[in-house]
């Protein structure tokens, strides 16, 4: 990616938060400051489903909403589809 998609990515943190957390149900995002984190609660505010901000495996928090493995160790985090859609692109 190019320095514009890198400075927009910075920006958008900036302002919405470092982290995401999403509800493993329901598809509900919510983005976090590194500060933050304890407030977030363990179910969702929507369907308390489950609200996973942490990989299960290694604990690594999620820098994207739309995640479906951990970046830092690999494990699926959720299923790659949600509501009969595909999460990410194929090859992303």
């Amino acid at each position: 990616m190019g320095k514009a998609s890198d400075w927009l990515r910075e920006e958008r943190r900036k302002t919405l938060g470092d982290w995401a957390a999403f509800c493993v149900d329901c598809g509900h995002v919510q983005r976090y400051f590194e500060g933050d984190e304890e407030e977030l609660g363990e179910t969702c505010p929507q369907c308390s489903g489950e609200l996973r901000h942490r990989c299960p495996s290694c604990a690594a928090r999620f820098s994207s909403a739309f995640v479906v493995d951990c970046e830092a160790c690999g494990a699926g985090v959720r299923p790659a589809e949600q509501f009969g859609t595909r999460i990410r692109k194929a090859g992303r």
